[in-house]
């Protein structure tokens, strides 16, 4: 027996969170863009999962779940388990208040997406700390001026967050600036950021990501066609909700049941034309788990 027949028949019997990815590579490197290159991807993937021993035990809950929300990134063309698309454990109501998986997409995410959409040359999303010396004034200042000291010590605390794009005819887009009111006040609509499963949430765990995140957001509704492809993200998880996956042998196994009843997180999920928390998710129908 070759070593790689060896792998290949212990990739089989791997019907963990890790060797089920493996399994459906050529599913997921199917919805993947391509300029995304899908050998990699599945690596992050597994690699994200095998290396977290709280999210390998969350996707074993449902592993239907968690692959759907790879499924999600899939088709965005984001990496999962980095800034581009968090996986996060949540506690679910519907079984019985075990962590699964979550998928969420980070600030990296959404600035990737609007560089995709082809109109940009460049986005700055930066957080102003205490200790820095920001200006900028409207209907005077083209963009802000942030000077920072960088070898100067404690920058001290976080105090608000700014974003814009520069076109690729070399104007400024409208420029995105929020203070710490502002941004609490969008991690108030976020239901991972309280709740079951708060502690492993984005907000708590990397939270002056969730303040760039914030922005890139709020800059995506200015920036030309960004909205188009953040649009893509809810219509992804639409049909991946919906659909009866098909076309490889066996299908992806679906999830046991509904995400967590709290709902996609507010701030981070659903289209960016506006700002709303999202309805309860849709039900997924019970299908036939495929053969060990």
């Amino acid at each position: 027996m070759t070593e790689n027949t060896v792998s290949n028949a212990v990739a089989v019997r791997d019907n963990g969170p890790g060797g089920m990815v493996t399994q459906y590579q050529e599913e997921y490197a199917a919805l993947l863009p391509s300029h995304v290159n899908a050998d990699q991807w599945v690596r992050l993937a597994v690699g994200a999962i095998r290396g977290n021993q709280m999210l390998e035990q969350a996707a074993k809950t449902d592993i239907g779940v968690f692959l759907r929300e790879l499924k999600t990134a899939a088709r965005l063309g984001l990496e999962p388990g980095t800034e581009q698309f968090y996986l996060t454990p949540r506690k679910s109501k519907a079984h019985g208040y075990k962590f699964i998986i979550q998928g969420i997409v980070g600030y990296q995410g959404i600035v990737e997406l609007i560089y995709r959409a082809g109109a940009v040359s460049s986005v700055v999303v930066e957080t102003v700390r205490a200790n820095d010396t920001f200006r900028y004034v409207i209907g005077r200042d083209e963009r802000p001026v942030h000077d920072v000291d960088w070898f100067g010590g404690d920058r001290g605390d976080l105090v608000g967050v700014y974003a814009y794009a520069v076109m690729k005819d070399g104007a400024t887009s409208k420029v995105v600036i929020l203070n710490r009111q502002q941004v609490m006040d969008a991690k108030a609509l976020s239901d991972s950021a309280k709740g079951k499963g708060a502690d492993y949430s984005p907000w708590n765990t990397n939270e002056e990501a969730m303040w760039l995140k914030t922005a890139a957001r709020r800059l995506a509704k200015w920036v030309p066609t960004s909205a188009e492809y953040m649009r893509e993200q809810l219509r992804a998880q639409a049909e991946v909700a919906s659909e009866v996956p098909g076309g490889f042998a066996p299908p992806l196994p679906q999830p046991k049941a509904d995400l967590p009843d709290e709902g996609d997180d507010a701030e981070d999920e659903g289209p960016i034309d506006a700002e709303f928390v999202d309805d309860e998710p849709t039900p997924w129908p019970e299908v036939a788990q495929p053969p060990a």
